[in-house]
């Protein structure tokens, strides 16, 4: 096209007689002497132009074929879809058009070189030599000058978009830099914290050592002074025997001497008086000899009452003694505890630091969110509505989806895939099709009633072919393919949203409907629990309500996941059983779709517990995931780490992960089974993709 600013050129057509070079002048001498270098000159340039610069439809056309400056600056974001697509679809680089002045310059000098007879000796070949000079110099420059313009303004406005970022670097250089000082001085107020509770330890123990010291001695001198208190008993107990022994003995002199000496007593006969004397001195003798005896045997022991009394005191101190056994034990290994504590808080500390340190120098800077905010539709509100909850790498997906929103809504039309066999069925199309533009409530509610339409029937058709069946008979044949690319975009766009990414997994392949029907199931049974043990319909349940459906509909079930659906679901530990919930809005969802934290929890807690499953398999195979796997030993994998497996789940399982129909899924004990062989790989992979969840608990691990 042509330039804005040209003006149509209007040139002389006068003869060539009349034509003189610009500053020339020629006389005959002049011409007679240069005419001959001149001719050959032209005669080679001619042919040179006329061999190498014809253009279409053999006129000459030296006019450079570049891209214009208009097909480099787009007005559109490089890393965006559109970019991408138009890129793609201007695979032939269309020239600039030639000014109108230059077409009038061109057609004038091919007229005259076309009517110049280089056969002859004419002067006219000198006359055009300055048109011709001055044609060619201008094509150089301007070969290399606009696209040289193009290239600086593009820089220029790359520097310009990113000084910005450059400042915005600079400052969360700072940032992290404030937040390391911050955490070295909370680590050196926990050491110094650390180190005083150590001293403080130290000074316990050597108190109780210093009791346990001053108690040992206490019990080495009551042991000394009751074996003294003994010797000193012993000692008045045989003196007291002794003393009395001495005064029986003068008694019963005295009283033989009285008889001897009163005669009535035996009277005159002294005979009997001899008998009676030898008889009361054999007595005494036996009687001397009984208490000697009795001395000998009894010399050593300790009254009856002092021994109660001394064993009771010891009994006492023994207790005591074991008391403080146990305390020094239980403090001794408290200390040994701290002290290993604190090796392993100084290890964590230097691994923490070297880890700090190594973060520094890798990582990058934590971006400034709050910059978001002016750039989001909704301005502030609605950011720290999406931001509420999210890490850097979901905010970030939420930015990219706001922004692939706003290009979205820019697009008008979508190119078509083309018929590939890489092509989704239902993106088959050659063309253009329209941009339907729907709001992301209208898209949410399209997925779930196409759904609710998929789980109704008989699921006869392929899911891909069952969506653009959907999709004419809402909008019409005409209308289907343009839904069809427009739906597309959207749910590739939002992957934070359950619907649209839900979708997009089980319309690409790479999810299994049954795992999204069987999930909707298991909330539809949770809901229908819950309203059985509401007998009055109030709509209410207590938390050890709550609790007990919950334990119910999941046996299998650890009691930390039980109480992460109690957390989810509005617990809390200052919480009592008796506490009312309203149970209903446990299943609320959003107008976009968006679930609460209750049912957001179970899907992740059902992705754990399949990626637990399916580790445990891959251990009980003991194989790497580029080996091979035969059916039988996968199936025996399975019922060890499953034995409640049901013939017809475990054969559901197997032709998942072999890719089998059920017409040639061999029986249990077939020779051919040995002959069914996969990539482990492969095989996790489909069982990932399908709904595989435990059946009962492993022998060794009840449930809880």
């Amino acid at each position: 096209m042509d330039s804005p600013n040209s003006q149509p050129l209007n040139f002389p057509t006068t003869s060539r007689a009349h034509l003189r070079p610009l500053g020339v002048s020629i006389d005959d001498s002049l011409f007679t002497e240069t005419k001959n270098t001149q001719k050959r000159k032209l005669s080679q340039k001619r042919k040179t132009l006329l061999s190498g610069s014809f253009s279409i439809g053999g006129h000459l056309s030296p006019w450079p074929r570049y891209i214009s400056d208009q097909t480099i600056l787009h007005n559109r974001k490089p890393c965006s879809d559109d970019y991408r697509k138009r890129a793609g679809s201007l695979q032939q680089p269309l020239g600039t058009t030639k000014p109108r002045y230059l077409e009038q310059l061109e057609n004038y000098l091919r007229k005259e070189l076309l009517l110049l007879d280089l056969s002859t000796d004419s002067a006219q070949e000198l006359r055009l030599q300055p048109y011709r000079e001055i044609f060619e110099f201008f094509i150089e420059d301007f070969k290399t000058y606009k696209p040289l313009l193009s290239s600086i303004k593009h820089q220029r406005e790359k520097i310009r978009a990113l000084e910005p970022l450059k400042a915005k670097l600079i400052t969360v250089n700072e940032n992290c830099n404030e937040r390391i000082l911050a955490m070295r001085a909370e680590e050196r107020d926990e050491i110094s914290m650390l180190k005083k509770e150590k001293m403080n330890l130290l000074k316990l123990i050597d108190k109780k050592n210093e009791e346990k010291i001053s108690l040992q001695t206490e019990v080495t001198k009551l042991r000394k002074n009751l074996a003294e208190e003994y010797l000193h008993y012993l000692s008045e107990r045989d003196a007291r025997k002794i003393l009395i022994a001495d005064l029986n003995e003068l008694r019963y002199q005295r009283e033989d001497m009285s008889l001897a000496q009163s005669p009535g007593v035996w009277g005159e006969d002294p005979v009997k008086l001899t008998v009676a004397l030898k008889m009361a001195r054999q007595d005494l003798t036996r009687t001397q000899m009984e208490l000697n005896t009795m001395k000998a045997n009894f010399g050593d022991v300790v009254p009856r009452r002092d021994f109660e009394m001394q064993e009771k005191t010891l009994k006492e101190l023994q207790e005591q003694l074991e008391s403080l056994r146990d305390d020094y034990e239980e403090v001794r290994k408290e200390h040994e505890m701290l002290l290993q504590l604190h090796m392993s808080t100084l290890k964590e500390r230097d691994q923490f630091y070297s880890e700090l340190q190594e973060i520094q120098r890798t990582s990058t800077p934590r971006p400034d969110w709050s910059k978001c905010e002016d750039m989001v539709a909704g301005g502030r509100d609605r950011w720290h509505m999406l931001a509420e909850g999210k890490n850097s790498d979901q905010l970030v997906d939420v930015l990219l989806e706001e922004i692939g929103e706003g290009l979205l809504r820019e697009k008008d039309f979508f190119p078509g895939l083309g018929y590939g066999e890489s092509i989704p069925p239902f993106l088959r199309f050659d063309g253009i099709v329209e941009n339907k533009k729907p709001t992301k409530k209208e898209v949410v509610k399209l997925l779930k009633d196409a759904w609710k339409e998929r789980i109704t029937e008989e699921q006869k058709e392929k899911f891909p072919d069952f969506f653009f069946s959907f999709l004419e008979r809402h909008f019409g044949p005409g209308d289907a393919m343009a839904w069809a690319y427009t739906i597309f975009e959207y749910i590739k766009l939002f992957h934070t949203n359950e619907v649209m990414s839900q979708f997009y997994a089980v319309l690409m392949g790479k999810r299994k409907e049954s795992v999204y029907i069987k999930q909707k199931q298991t909330i539809a049974q949770l809901l229908k629990e819950m309203t059985n043990v509401d007998s009055q319909n109030e709509g209410l349940l207590t938390m050890e309500q709550l609790s007990t459906v919950l334990k119910s509909t999941f046996p299998l079930k650890k009691d930390e996941r039980i109480q992460e659906l109690m957390e989810a679901g509005g617990w809390h530990p200052s919480s009592s059983n008796a506490d009312l919930l309203d149970y209903r809005l446990l299943f609320m969802e959003d107008e976009e779709g968006q679930s609460v934290p209750f049912v957001q929890k179970l899907w992740e807690q059902y992705v754990v517990e399949k990626d637990e499953y399916l580790n445990e398999l891959k251990q009980e195979l003991g194989l790497e995931l580029n080996e091979e796997v035969t059916l039988p030993k996968v199936r025996e994998a399975l019922m060890n780490i499953d034995p409640n497996l049901d013939k017809q789940t475990l054969n559901h399982y197997l032709r998942q992960a072999f890719q089998l129909p059920m017409t040639e899924m061999p029986e249990e004990g077939e020779e051919r089974e040995e002959g069914i062989v996969t990539q482990l790989q492969t095989a996790l992979e489909q069982l990932q993709m399908s709904d595989i969840r435990r059946m009962g608990p492993r022998e060794q691990e009840p449930a809880s």
